[in-house]
């Protein structure tokens, strides 16, 4: 069964106040984010990974001795990391729940903490990538940051809060500013209730 394009979880404009428009949002999820889709589905196809779920294909295509990995892991993992990150944003005023608080303080010290050591990933992940604040296996939380398209899914890892630094997320409405980007990222866009379902 092919993968299909998620429909965004508001509407394409509904960012804009906060600092994503509606022109990132139509290049990034109708353009970038369709790609990794018609792209996954016909490097699949007629393959062993042709009906395996996403995260079945993630992890076994995933190779941590490679340089880079292959066109199937890419697109896929892409797909995957983008279906999360419009649902780890929202439109609307966003409290970070306290349980959320109180394991992110636990973990990190302070929220502010928190967000220094994840704007810190995102700014210094070398060209493209992503950086992410992690459940590990044990329950400790983490941030990581991590090359291309992939994520903690490879490492066995729950993905809490993902942010995508590539520079068609933010080049639109922050130009080279990565890291004003992150800061607009966790104070305004990051819908901590639904990083607080993850746990």
């Amino acid at each position: 069964m092919a993968f299909e394009l998620p429909d965004l979880p508001y509407a394409h404009d509904a960012l804009a106040s906060k600092g994503m428009s509606a022109e990132t949002l139509e290049y990034h999820h109708d353009l970038h984010h369709k790609a990794y889709v018609d792209n996954g589905n016909k490097l699949i196809a007629d393959t062993e990974w042709d009906g395996k779920s996403m995260e079945e294909i993630i992890t076994g295509t995933y190779d941590k001795s490679a340089v880079a990995q292959n066109g199937i892991f890419n697109n896929i993992s892409q797909l995957w990391n983008h279906n999360q990150f419009w649902e780890m944003m929202g439109p609307g005023e966003s409290k970070m729940p306290g349980e959320l608080e109180k394991a992110i303080a636990e973990s990190f010290g302070s929220v502010d903490e928190f967000k220094s050591q994840f704007s810190a990933a995102g700014a210094g992940q070398f060209g493209s990538g992503w950086c992410w604040l992690v459940k590990n296996a044990d329950g400790s939380l983490a941030v990581t940051k991590t090359e291309n398209g992939v994520n903690p899914l490879c490492f066995g890892q729950t993905a809490l809060l993902g942010c995508d630094v590539w520079e068609h997320s933010y080049y639109i409405d922050f130009r080279n500013k990565r890291p004003a980007y992150l800061t607009n990222f966790l104070d305004n866009l990051v819908n901590w209730e639904n990083v607080a379902s993850r746990m």
